[in-house]
């Protein structure tokens, strides 16, 4: 830390006292092999050298492509309101509101997306400041194991990669079992395999993870699939894509008892991976169980209306084996982004966000049949489709050749899958345009000629 306010005097000091003669000393513990030795950074330069330099490196970016990619991030019309208010200083520069007494307007904007996103769910309790839909989905898993004691989950084959990959490393660590489900022929997760699974008595199972839509836009039975959860003394997770809540089921209506997701499509712009934001709600009897920040409203001394953060356990902080989760981030600025998107569309606008999407996804579906490519899975979905391409990789790379961005090879995800290694997941939102999907039907007719 060459900027750190400590003298080499005191970092003697420091190390004198803890019995060591340097700093790398600390980091004894972390094997070589995985160990920084530094990073390989350019000398300084001078600013106009160093201003050349950046913009030749954003010239190598690929602009104006015309885009179906989705696969769990999502192109949607972001109001300028949305930007404006986070651009202001008192929201982009705030800290984590530790001190309710000078926090009130941060406690304020995390309480409103709560109750935003609350209602968007159904369900009772939303909490704030999680990376992002994969590290939601692994605490929603982990609240099922504290809830019921069961130390097993079950996951849909057909959720993110992403999100499986990410719970297994959770799971990993805390030793706990995680089994994926099968799916169908129409890319629905296979009931009777759930059914099958849930029976055995000898491995309770504690959580049962479902997408909806799931990972190939297919919307899946989840009424059926919480019957036979909660017939098994286990809890329902619905993974969700938080615009198709404003045409489809919310996770209350069919029973769920927590309900995870990417916050990304409301008012994040695509950038990069991120950052983005991960969604987390819960029934009220999951309450002490939900990791990360709870604000409550409430009165001060004076009778005036007040925020502070509630139902939170100093364990969180400090005793960190017996925490309900160790995040440490504050993601209350895309927390805002989504309030002000919300507040900003309402519900009537994001209904139409969600229908001009799937109606874009319908003549995205004809065209590219009439063009010899035609759906992979039978069952009804929003706006997010594979479809079957024979080589499929190598057609994927010729239209990006041709500035089309063919959606995403399934291949990628599910390698050793012989029904999805000639498959594209196309996906279209309100921002596509029909004159985008007649460019990709034609240059697909043309690669493919």
């Amino acid at each position: 830390m060459p900027y750190g306010p400590h003298t080499p005097g005191d970092r003697a000091h420091m190390l004198d006292a803890l019995g060591i003669d340097s700093v790398q000393a600390l980091f004894e513990d972390i094997p070589a092999r995985v160990r920084s030795d530094g990073i390989d950074l350019p000398g300084p330069e001078p600013e106009l050298t160093l201003a050349g330099r950046l913009e030749a490196l954003a010239a190598r970016n690929r602009v104006g492509l015309t885009s179906f990619l989705g696969a769990g991030a999502y192109r949607h019309y972001v109001p300028p309101a949305v930007d404006e208010i986070l651009r202001r200083g008192e929201f982009y520069t705030s800290y984590t509101p530790y001190q309710p007494e000078i926090s009130q307007g941060t406690l304020q904007t995390i309480y409103e997306y709560q109750s935003l996103i609350a209602e968007l769910t159904g369900l009772d309790v939303v909490s704030a400041s999680h990376y992002d839909g994969a590290c939601a989905t692994a605490e929603a898993a982990l609240m099922t194991v504290r809830a019921t004691r069961r130390q097993r989950v079950l996951m849909s084959r057909a959720i993110h990669r992403h999100y499986v990959d990410t719970t297994r490393t959770y799971f990993a660590a805390a030793r706990l079992t995680l089994d994926e489900l099968p799916t169908l022929p129409d890319g629905t997760t296979d009931l009777s395999a759930l059914e099958a699974a849930l029976a055995d008595s000898e491995r309770p199972v504690a959580g049962v993870l479902l997408g909806h839509p799931n990972v190939f836009g297919v919307l899946e039975p989840m009424s059926e699939a919480t019957r036979l959860a909660h017939a098994a003394g286990a809890l329902m997770v619905s993974v969700v894509e938080p615009v198709s809540l404003a045409v489809l089921a919310t996770p209350a209506d069919y029973g769920a008892d927590i309900c995870a997701g990417e916050g990304q499509p409301l008012g994040i712009s695509l950038q990069y991976g991120g950052p983005y934001l991960g969604i987390l709600a819960s029934t009220q009897a999951l309450v002490r169980q939900i990791p990360g920040r709870l604000v409550g409203r409430t009165r001060d001394v004076d009778g005036r209306r007040a925020y502070v953060m509630t139902l939170r356990a100093r364990e969180q902080d400090i005793r960190r084996d017996r925490a309900a989760s160790n995040i440490c981030t504050n993601q209350a600025l895309c927390a805002l982004a989504a309030t002000v998107y919300l507040a900003a569309i309402g519900p009537h606008g994001l209904r139409d966000v969600a229908a001009l999407g799937a109606a874009r996804a319908r003549e995205l579906e004809k065209a590219l049949s009439e063009a010899g490519v035609p759906r992979v899975h039978a069952a009804p979905y929003l706006n997010e489709f594979a479809v079957r391409i024979e080589d499929a990789e190598r057609v994927h790379a010729a239209l990006l050749a041709r500035d089309v961005v063919a959606g995403l090879p399934l291949a990628q995800w599910y390698p050793d899958d012989p029904e999805l290694r000639d498959a594209l997941l196309v996906c279209a939102t309100e921002t596509t345009t029909s004159a985008e999907i007649q460019r990709f039907a034609t240059a697909l007719a043309e690669v493919r000629s």
